[in-house]
């Protein structure tokens, strides 16, 4: 028997949650790559978006003492911003098909990247500041096309000497405020009020993810359980090409 796609994508959803509430990363990375090997990217997009606003909404307020507003108003946001909008205005543009080849190769340069980071054990050095505009304009870029900047903004800003406590939150701060954009967008183009049931109904499963991932956070080898998520998304990725390709 054939289950429904959108009940796989819940189970997803779940897990991307729960993921992200042990290891601070990637819902929406890991939500839409596995979604992708069954549903449409344009499809997915307007329930996934808007989901993410509740989380990120949530923790930006609970960690708003340590976004750093220069950075975020005058760098980050601008850039990706404008990205954004350069990327939701190619995705008419673009097949399904090419969307998922694109898609697979940035989830295999992300997870392949960070598994090396994982064996080596050594911290990106920094990015001259030419290199950093681009890539943060590149992720903007990849943010419109699937909701998904974090890879290369995180990789941007390698090397900052922000903490860690204010670079999460002040990337918090941008996931909000790009994921609010987009919904907007959305809800403009017409695909945010048939996503609607889709969104409520997945809502459940967020609240019980990021549950069950605050149990899970102390419980579990961290760096173990990144080099599984990260082998996932490697193999994952590799299956997106596939469907591209053939």
């Amino acid at each position: 028997m054939i289950v429904d796609p959108w009940i796989w994508l819940g189970v997803f959803i779940l897990l991307a949650y729960t993921i992200e509430a042990i290891t601070g990363f990637g819902s929406i990375v890991i939500a839409l790559s596995l979604g992708a090997l069954l549903l449409p990217i344009p499809e997915m997009l307007p329930v996934l978006v808007p989901l993410n606003i509740f989380m990120s909404g949530y923790l930006a307020w609970r960690n708003r003492q340590h976004i750093q507003w220069s950075l975020l108003l005058k760098l980050i946001l601008p850039l990706m911003l404008l990205g954004m909008l350069l990327g939701y205005g190619l995705r008419p543009w673009l097949d399904g098909q090419l969307l998922k080849g694109l898609f697979g190769l940035l989830v295999l340069w992300f997870a392949g990247r960070e598994l090396l980071r994982l064996f080596r054990g050594h911290e990106s050095a920094a990015h001259p500041g030419w290199l950093s505009r681009s890539l943060t304009l590149g992720a903007g870029v990849t943010h419109g096309l699937f909701a998904s900047g974090g890879p290369l903004l995180v990789y941007a800003l390698a090397g900052t000497t922000l903490d860690k406590s204010k670079l999460r939150a002040t990337l918090i701060s941008v996931w909000f405020g790009l994921n609010s954009s987009m919904t907007l967008l959305f809800l403009l183009d017409g695909s945010l009020l048939p996503s609607v049931p889709h969104i409520l109904s997945y809502l459940p499963l967020l609240v019980i993810g990021v549950l069950l991932g605050e149990f899970l956070h102390h419980r579990l080898n961290e760096q173990r359980f990144r080099q599984v998520i990260y082998s996932l998304l490697v193999v994952t990725g590799v299956l997106l090409l596939g469907k591209a390709v053939v």
